[in-house]
């Protein structure tokens, strides 16, 4: 059965957050996934199903709405594509926790770049359904403003590349 990773958008995950990490792990098993595992308190889980990732995302998005009262946006990759993300880093040089990669839940449109204000000298790229966005100074204080960010999920560069580390010990252990 296909390992997914999802990334959940807008949630506070965390033991005295709005979503226990406990409370993740049961509603993807309600919602039919497999073999789930959170990773560190940011809305990250990794299970089996044999649901696409379309339909993956749509369903444990559906359980989130329904234990919150809002769905929150959860965007799911497979272990290819994020390895595919990590290797296609636009920024090489980017320290790997100054690179952010945003996750979107449709391809980024020809004009996502167009009202970008990188005043701290950010650079950015888009390509396909992310925009990685390098931030010298570190995203923190940064005053990087890009409408087509509204509805993406962020994530550095560390945490793609053991998301997809994990996925693959998942894929070869088989759980």
């Amino acid at each position: 059965m296909p390992v997914h990773i999802a990334l959940l958008r807008a949630v506070n995950v965390g033991g005295t957050g709005k979503l226990a990490m406990s409370d993740l792990k049961t509603l993807c098993e309600k919602a039919g996934f497999s073999d789930v595992k959170t990773y560190i308190q940011s809305g990250n889980v990794l299970f089996r199903s044999e649901l696409s990732t379309a339909d993956s995302a749509k369903a444990l998005d559906e359980a989130l709405a329904e234990f919150m009262g809002k769905a929150p946006g959860v965007m799911v990759r497979s272990r290819s594509q994020l390895e595919a993300i990590a290797e296609n880093n636009p920024f090489p040089d980017a320290k790997p926790n100054y690179l952010m990669v945003n996750f979107l839940p449709e391809a980024a449109p020809a004009n996502a770049l167009d009202k970008l204000v990188a005043p701290d000298g950010e650079e950015v790229h888009a390509a396909g359904h992310e925009i990685y966005v390098h931030y010298p100074n570190g995203s923190g204080r940064s005053k990087l403003k890009l409408p087509a960010l509204k509805h993406a999920t962020s994530r550095n560069l560390n945490t793609v590349r053991k998301l997809a580390e994990l996925a693959a010990d998942m894929e070869s252990t088989g759980g």
